[in-house]
């Protein structure tokens, strides 16, 4: 059986590549700046508010992947970092010997409360005041569209 390739036409196709240079700039520029102001890359940033956010600021390192988008292997040598930082500790889980828990510390705490304000007015800057308000709702609903289908089961 022969499958034809279904090709983009020339407006998916600028529009694809418009989506890949945006989203690459946008990165790369938090990450350059999150680098200068507060000496992590975006990576480690987004580790430390999702332990945060997370109650009494603990999570499974198997969850905490997960969240980031990251493999195990990654998060363990970003934790790694974070822990010689004195960002985070990791103990063992109470309920499971093979796993682990990664826990917020209030260095890490002070370091994310530090480095926020000036990464949310990059994201802001960045992203949000080149945009109308419908524009960000469109911005949304696409996102949400394409996260629901990206993860669908």
């Amino acid at each position: 059986m022969v499958v034809m390739t279904r090709w983009l036409n020339p407006d998916e196709q600028r529009t694809w590549r418009a989506y890949l240079a945006a989203s690459r700039a946008l990165m790369e520029k938090l990450d350059r700046e999150l680098q200068r102001d507060a000496g992590m890359p975006h990576a480690y940033y987004e580790i430390l508010v999702r332990l945060s956010e997370a109650p009494d600021r603990r999570l499974r390192m198997s969850d905490l992947a997960d969240a980031t988008g990251s493999s195990r292997s990654r998060l363990s040598h970003a934790a790694a970092r974070l822990e010689a930082s004195g960002w985070i500790r990791r103990e063992e889980c109470p309920t499971d010997r093979r796993g682990q828990i990664a826990v917020l510390t209030d260095a890490g705490f002070a370091t994310l409360a530090a480095a926020a304000p000036g990464h949310v007015e990059g994201v802001r800057r960045h992203l949000f005041d080149a945009l109308s308000p419908a524009q960000v709702d469109q911005l949304h609903r696409i996102s949400e569209t394409m996260l629901d289908h990206l993860t669908e089961g």
